[in-house]
């Protein structure tokens, strides 16, 4: 009896000093923490903002992969802001998700073709309207000062896996490399031995993602293979839309039993994707049970709550603000500390 009373003095001690230390935390830090324990957060569902989170209920509010966009996602609550990089003429990583700035900016022509400094000349558009924003080109620097302590950030690399190790680097140097989440696509025995030399390159602290798509990817054992290798905290697991009418039933051969035993084995998120792609169907990553449906159609529980039904822990969406809404009044958000330390964003210093 003894030492069961000792056992639950213990317990409720280190239950008040995790209490007390979370209070003192950044909210990046707190992010992190459900980030890198699936397991006891099953009952949490993460939003990850696709391209930084510039629309809600279906119109563009902010340019793509804009500072604006970034301050508009962390003000409603999501954990994570996905960002695109590119380089510019000069060789400075900045944010841009085309290789082209015609479509997102007043410029034309190719990123690459551009310096930086005349990147800084082109200003941001809000896609839909047109609206010329005040905002120019942000570089990466920028980007990462902006969520630093704030929110995770997840860098899609749109070069090569070579100028990874650069990015990573500017993170370190700011303090954040944890904070930092990148990906890459992973199909054969191959390609998990060329990510591993890349990411060894680039040193460790940060978050590695792989990427399994069912196109390729037919179980749940090559899981098992990625999680001996990298032990990532979270998988990005894609249903690709095969036909324009039909929904998906089952999730795919990636969202099975299987797949979340696996998930659980080795305590990492499933990360589901609901966002649009141009000129391709409604949910084209996600076998059909996209934004679309649960926003233009008003049927998110066949959307959002069909992967949360299916094991998923994070979803990336275009409509950040309306999944929270919806998940958290299905009890799928477990609140963060009240008393949260938000950080100011920093982008404001000096980043030359």
């Amino acid at each position: 009896m003894r030492t069961l009373w000792l056992s639950l003095l213990l317990s409720a001690a280190f239950a008040a000093v995790s209490s007390q230390s979370l209070a003192g935390e950044t909210r990046a830090a707190q992010i992190l923490d459900r980030f890198e324990h699936a397991n006891q957060w099953r009952d949490h569902v993460m939003i990850a903002a696709h391209r930084a989170g510039s629309m809600q209920a279906g119109k563009t509010l902010y340019a793509e992969n804009s500072l604006a966009a970034v301050e508009g996602s962390i003000a409603i609550g999501a954990e994570i802001v996905e960002v695109d990089v590119r380089r510019a003429k000069d060789g400075a990583f900045v944010i841009m998700h085309d290789s082209w700035l015609d479509r997102t900016t007043t410029c034309k022509g190719e990123v690459v073709k551009y310096t930086l400094a005349e990147l800084k000349k082109c200003r941001l558009v809000i896609e839909g309207t047109g609206a010329v924003t005040n905002e120019t080109v942000s570089t990466l620097r920028e980007m990462l000062l902006t969520t630093r302590d704030r929110i995770l950030i997840n860098l899609d690399n749109k070069l090569e896996v070579t100028d990874l190790p650069g990015m990573i680097a500017e993170a370190r140097d700011l303090g954040m490399v944890d904070q930092v989440i990148v990906k890459e696509n992973l199909w054969n025995r191959q390609r998990i031995d060329a990510a591993s030399a890349a990411l060894a390159r680039a040193g460790g602290g940060f978050q590695f993602m792989p990427i399994l798509a069912d196109d390729a990817v037919h179980d749940a054992v090559f899981a098992g293979e990625v999680d001996k290798a990298f032990a990532p905290r979270a998988i990005e697991l894609i249903n690709w839309r095969n036909g324009v009418e039909t929904l998906t039933s089952t999730g795919g051969p990636l969202f099975s039993n299987h797949m979340r035993a696996e998930a659980a084995r080795g305590d990492w998120h499933l990360w589901a994707d609901t966002y649009a792609i141009v000129n391709k169907p409604g949910g084209f990553l996600a076998g059909g049970r996209g934004d679309e449906l649960a926003v233009a159609a008003s049927l998110p529980r066949e959307a959002w709550g069909f992967w949360v039904d299916r094991g998923a822990t994070i979803i990336q969406t275009d409509e950040p603000k309306a999944a929270i809404a919806w998940l958290a009044a299905n009890g799928y958000r477990v609140p963060y500390t009240t008393d949260i330390k938000q950080a100011e964003p920093a982008h404001t210093a000096s980043i030359n």
